[in-house]
């Protein structure tokens, strides 16, 4: 598959880079604005700013206190890459042993002030989100016709909302676009096309917005999961699947549904949601994001995937090549 990097216009003369491989090679330089062409809800974004704010993130934002974090937690993880020798996980990046609450992070059993919101969020989700429901939402939104605005536009409507379906942060959504984006520039200095999925990864959660309809968080934000085939047990709070329609469904009880064996994700439908949203506004404004930025984009939030290893029946080879930085970006 040939996808292009980059498709800038230096006022206005086209500069085309593509690449044939995967994993894509990292972007050594970047023009000063980068052109997305994403309509629906982001224009452009000046490099320059970009890296004005995550210098501002560095330094207003105090480094967590690591002395005590568990050895095996900053374990590095290392896997095979053909291009370059070693592909680093982690990166070096130390994990803290508790979340923003005192308690061990993804933790859905443990006590805890968010413990009972959480729980109500995820019973809402796993009921009503069905093969039909996604499917009618998908071909709603992938018309592209919400509103149009700058990605900083965008990233400032998200400080109005807190994601309910997550137990380890009660922060505005901004805070969690830049440390994220800081992050990965830190640990991952010359691959430029991960800082930016790092920073757009989450705009999807604008649905929230009543400028993109005014979504109810059960259908914007928490765990995604593949529809049309049987629940796997993973999920977490599996047990709510129980009261979704699609558990009866002869044929989306079965394991692999109305799919094939290594089918490949890119044809299986996924629980609607901000990933999937944020994924088609890139995919069909032909962005010039690299296949795998548009992967973690999409799937970033499939836990069952990345961290327990189910549904790979259902992926293909190259699905498997860009779960490599799927779970970098985890």
């Amino acid at each position: 598959m040939i996808g292009m990097f980059c498709d800038f216009s230096e006022k206005e003369g086209l500069l085309f880079s593509s690449y044939k491989s995967h994993p894509p090679e990292p972007i050594r330089k970047l023009p000063p604005v980068l052109s997305f062409s994403i309509v629906s809800s982001i224009v452009s974004l000046n490099i320059n700013l970009l890296n004005i704010i995550l210098y501002i993130m560095t330094v207003i934002v105090p480094e967590p206190d690591l002395s005590e974090s568990n050895s095996s937690s900053n374990k590095e993880v290392e896997r095979d890459d053909e291009n370059n020798g070693t592909l680093q996980l982690d990166g070096g990046f130390l994990l803290p042993n508790n979340n923003a609450f005192g308690h061990s992070f993804r933790d859905y059993e443990d006590v805890s002030e968010r413990k009972e919101t959480v729980e109500q969020f995820y019973r809402t989700n796993h009921i009503n989100q069905t093969y039909e429901f996604a499917k009618l939402k998908k071909e709603e939104y992938e018309q592209l016709n919400r509103a149009e605005m700058s990605i900083w536009e965008c990233c400032e409507l998200l400080n109005e909302f807190v994601d309910e379906s997550d137990p380890d942060l009660d922060e505005p959504q901004i805070e969690h676009l830049l440390q994220t984006a800081e992050a990965i520039r830190r640990d991952y200095p010359d691959q430029d096309w991960l800082h930016l999925t790092a920073l757009i990864h989450d705009l999807g959660k604008v649905l929230l917005h009543e400028s993109f309809g005014g979504l109810p968080q059960w259908c914007v934000v928490g765990d995604t999961f593949p529809l049309g085939c049987a629940f796997d047990e993973s999920i977490v709070h599996h047990q709510y699947f129980k009261e979704n329609p699609d558990s009866q469904d002869p044929v989306f009880s079965r394991k692999l549904g109305i799919y094939s064996e290594k089918c490949g994700l890119d044809r299986v439908i996924m629980s609607w949601g901000h990933d999937e949203y944020m994924y088609l506004v890139a995919k069909e404004n032909k962005t010039s994001l690299p296949p795998a930025a548009l992967f973690i984009i999409r799937f970033h939030s499939f836990y069952a995937l990345h961290r327990s290893g189910a549904y790979e029946y259902l992926m293909n080879d190259e699905d498997k090549e860009m779960l490599k930085w799927l779970l970098i970006f985890k």
